[in-house]
């Protein structure tokens, strides 16, 4: 930087006043936030300097004109009353602001619980609707399973009847094929008796 920082108290030291009255003049003016900070001291560019001392001059310029009768420290005290009027108007729109900023962040968070519950019962809803749903599925899904069971059981033992008779007639041609076998045979004459 090309130009030459000075801090607040050195600031105040050049023009005759307190440090404190240079902060407040800062306050006022607004500056406090456009500050550098050069190692842990704030310090003052030269335009903020110049707004510094305008306002200075034009404060104790409205001050003499007003009181030339008055004492340094009447002039003090008056402009102590106008920096705290100034300042408490500054607080009162500053905390307005902030209170109108709450009640937007209440009523939207508000709004969002609102929104967030409506959202939680329609899940639940949504969800007793769908075990409902599965339930019913299951109902009706079973009956058909034990009738596809009931179904292969029935087509099961169609198929072991069958088979049963199938080999009931076969034991029984078996059976007949003997007895014509038996009575084609020739009968040995020794034989005849045991029978």
């Amino acid at each position: 930087m090309s130009e030459k920082l000075k801090t607040i108290k050195e600031l105040a030291d050049e023009l005759g006043v307190s440090k404190s009255y240079i902060d407040k003049i800062i306050r006022i003016l607004k500056l406090h936030t456009k500050l550098d900070k050069v190692g842990n001291k704030y310090v003052i560019s030269k335009t903020q300097e110049k707004s510094i001392k305008d306002r200075l001059l034009s404060s104790e310029s409205t001050t003499k004109s007003h009181t030339k009768s008055t004492t340094k420290t009447h002039t003090e005290v008056d402009f102590e009353v106008d920096f705290l009027k100034e300042e408490i108007l500054y607080l009162r729109k500053s905390h307005d602001k902030q209170l109108t900023n709450k009640d937007k962040q209440i009523e939207t968070l508000s709004n969002l619980l609102d929104q967030q519950q409506r959202l939680a019962l329609q899940d639940k809803k949504l969800l007793e609707e769908y075990k409902a749903e599965n339930d019913r599925l299951k109902v009706l899904k079973m009956p058909s399973q034990e009738t596809e069971f009931k179904h292969l059981d029935n087509q099961y033992k169609d198929e072991v009847n069958a088979l049963k008779e199938k080999l009931e007639n076969l034991q029984e041609q078996i059976k007949d094929q003997k007895r014509i076998e038996e009575q084609e045979k020739p009968r040995k004459w020794w034989g005849l008796w045991r029978k």
